[in-house]
């Protein structure tokens, strides 16, 4: 019998053992409080749900177990700037970028990259932590101790947000999903919608490039890359070497869900193409309360994380989808009054792309 380690126990490497179970495939998600001898650890693969999982004696063995799936292209991605560096290497669109240094290059960043900086620290930082949106006379506000530890980018005047979710298999076949359009409020992604058909020429750009990166990192798994939409193509934002946020729709709207195919392609199981039948939309729960009353619509899926309810943490997600768009806008317009005034403008976008 195959089974996994998962460094992290967030709400990932819950649902990745929750994929494994219909498999047959024991799921061991490794966090803070895990036990080394309730984890077969010896026996199994390891992966990883998060780029930078809890430190313990635990989870330094297995990051150095030889069956760590990906081990060495973890330091690589989990670092913004050596990320960068990959794409300037193999040549792929992404915004333009430099290593900030010291204050006294401020000047020259502006005079580079323009007007406006987006400056992200190189480890750690996510969901809108540990980036800043600078101006020339706003540099300020930067705390000194990210100087040699942030990259900063040029900001990008993009039209849309979209995501590509692809696997690779020990064999080096890839199969990927339709692009997924994301619309982030405060750095947070808050809706997906994704469609069976994505725009044609969009699609190939994006695969080829999530291609390149997987075969030239030799990557086994399911890997995520952000994308902003502009007038000349696609620009690379953002890689994730895991199961990601805006792949969750694939649970309920493709044959095969985003943390079933990861499990697949690192256990070296079958990697067929998913089918995607009908759009979907998925609902990011962000600090909300849980309301059994969203189960009354009948289209609504609710996947719970049972974590403590906070400001600004995800909790949870909704997700949707139905051959018809008619019905899955009205499911969603009647979702509106069961969730906090904050969701009216991400349903509103969903129902937007929908068209």
């Amino acid at each position: 019998m195959k089974q996994v380690c998962v460094l992290g126990n967030g709400q990932l490497g819950r649902m990745l053992r929750q994929a494994g179970e219909p498999l047959g495939i024991p799921v061991w998600p490794v966090g803070l409080d895990a036990e080394p001898q309730a984890v077969p650890f010896s026996q199994s693969v390891i992966t990883a749900e998060i780029e930078r999982w809890p430190e313990t004696a635990l989870t330094r063995e297995l990051a150095r177990h030889p069956a760590f799936v990906n081990r060495d292209v973890f330091p690589i991605i989990a670092d913004r700037l050596t990320q960068k560096q990959l794409f300037d290497k193999l040549n792929l669109a992404t915004a333009p970028w430099q290593l900030l240094s010291q204050k006294s290059e401020w000047p020259a960043v502006f005079d580079r990259l323009g007007e406006l900086a987006i400056v992200k620290r190189r480890v750690g930082g996510y969901d809108g932590r540990g980036q800043w949106r600078l101006r020339a006379d706003e540099t300020g506000q930067l705390p000194d101790d990210c100087y040699g530890e942030c990259i900063v980018e040029q900001g990008i005047n993009f039209t849309g947000e979209v995501s590509l979710v692809g696997a690779r298999g020990h064999n080096g076949d890839t199969v990927f999903y339709p692009l997924t359009h994301n619309l982030h409020q405060d750095g947070i992604l808050r809706t997906s919608v994704a469609f069976p058909q994505a725009n044609v020429e969009q699609q190939a750009q994006a695969e080829t490039m999530l291609c390149a990166i997987m075969q030239e990192l030799n990557y086994v798994g399911v890997m995520a890359m952000e994308c902003f939409v502009t007038p000349a193509g696609l620009l690379i934002n953002e890689l994730a070497p895991r199961v990601h946020n805006s792949g969750h729709w694939t649970q309920n709207g493709a044959s095969i869900s985003q943390f079933e195919l990861h499990l697949r392609a690192v256990v070296d199981l079958p990697l067929p193409q998913p089918v995607v039948n009908s759009p979907s939309v998925m609902v990011n729960l962000i600090g909300t309360d849980l309301n059994y009353d969203w189960l009354k619509l009948p289209l609504v899926h609710l996947h719970w994380y049972d974590k403590e309810v906070r400001p600004g943490r995800k909790v949870g997600h909704l997700n949707l989808n139905d051959s018809d768009t008619a019905r899955l806008c009205a499911t969603l317009e009647a979702l509106v009054p069961l969730l906090p005034p904050e969701y009216a403008s991400g349903i509103a976008w969903a129902q937007m792309k929908l068209g």
